[in-house]
């Protein structure tokens, strides 16, 4: 008995050291008569939704699409986020945000040496430069507001954005970018009570309106697939898709928790974990798994990165030998 006493006092003093030093604190961040752009997830709690994205058709659809599932007001605004100009004002058109969901993204699969320049801008300039636009238009709104209750920032990440995948480089870039964005940008609002989150989803097979939250319509699986690397493919074939609605769900569960990292499956949530590095933790619970088995799961990431090397070592072994054959 005294034995076992000793053993579960460091754990004990582990996890009062975590509850006192971890921050942001947990705070819960209600859902309900907010503006949001997860759509239809946010309007299942009664959100108030504004959606803005370059297609007034798609936006059209997409309230048409919401409004006939739930009783909500839905506003539409029309804008590119490349343009900084339209963005605020829309933004401003829209009136308080206490939900911004910065949800946008292009994807082209290719290796870096091949990737044309003006296709590797584009990611940059859509994905980093477009959440850059979107948040510095919509910040004083935010820190305004006449209701001074919790509000969050969610930026829709990836895996990508945790660890590179061959055929991804530029698109990796701008999604560690966003990353980087998050973790520096809480440290400067957590005085004005708001709150970072960055959705790392696996692959998302989306199609039309089913992401009618998208602030930039998305690439067609179509046209991200036409120059993807073999080696890409084999490597993604291990990792199947998640659907619009899976990640919605997921995305608005984590923001109300106010969770600064919100992975997708269990296999996001140990990339998470092997890679949370200085990255904030609202839940000393999670932080003590983090310091706990931080060893393990960096072994198990090491393990993954041993098996991506090994595909893309026996693809240029084979590649190789049919060009002398």
């Amino acid at each position: 008995m005294v034995l076992f006493g000793l053993l579960l006092l460091p754990i004990l003093l582990l996890l009062l050291l975590l509850y006192f030093i971890v921050r942001p604190r947990p705070i819960n961040i209600p859902i309900k008569n907010r503006h949001l752009a997860i759509a239809k997830q946010a309007a299942s709690e009664g959100a108030r939704i504004s959606l803005l994205a370059r297609s007034v058709d798609q936006l059209q659809k997409a309230k048409e699409s919401i409004c006939q599932a739930y009783e909500v007001e839905v506003s539409i605004f029309s804008a590119d986020v490349r343009d900084y100009d339209a963005v605020e004002r829309a933004i401003k058109e829209a009136g308080p945000i206490d939900v911004l969901v910065v949800n946008h993204g292009v994807y082209y699969v290719e290796e870096f040496e091949t990737q044309g320049l003006d296709v590797m801008k584009t990611m940059i300039d859509v994905n980093l430069m477009g959440s850059f636009n979107v948040i510095k238009a919509a910040l004083p709104l935010m820190k305004d507001k006449k209701d001074k209750g919790p509000a969050s920032i969610a930026l829709m990440s990836s895996m990508a954005g945790q660890a590179g995948i061959y055929g991804f480089a530029a698109y990796s870039a701008t999604k560690f970018g966003l990353r980087g964005l998050a973790e520096a940008l809480q440290q400067e609002l957590l005085v004005n009570n708001i709150h970072l989150s960055t959705i790392c989803r696996n692959r998302f097979w989306a199609r039309g309106v089913k992401r009618a939250c998208t602030i930039f319509p998305p690439v067609t699986e179509t046209s991200a697939r036409e120059k993807m690397p073999e080696i890409t493919k084999i490597i993604l074939e291990s990792s199947p898709g998640m659907k619009a609605e899976e990640v919605g769900k997921i995305t608005i569960q984590g923001i109300k928790s106010g969770s600064f990292s919100i992975p997708c499956r269990l296999d996001g949530q140990a990339v998470a974990i092997a890679t949370a590095g200085l990255s904030p933790q609202t839940s000393f619970l999670m932080a003590s798994i983090e310091v706990v088995f931080a060893g393990l799961f960096r072994f198990l990431a090491l393990l993954l990165q041993w098996r991506g090397y090994e595909i893309i070592e026996k693809y240029n072994y084979s590649h190789k030998k049919q060009q002398v054959e």
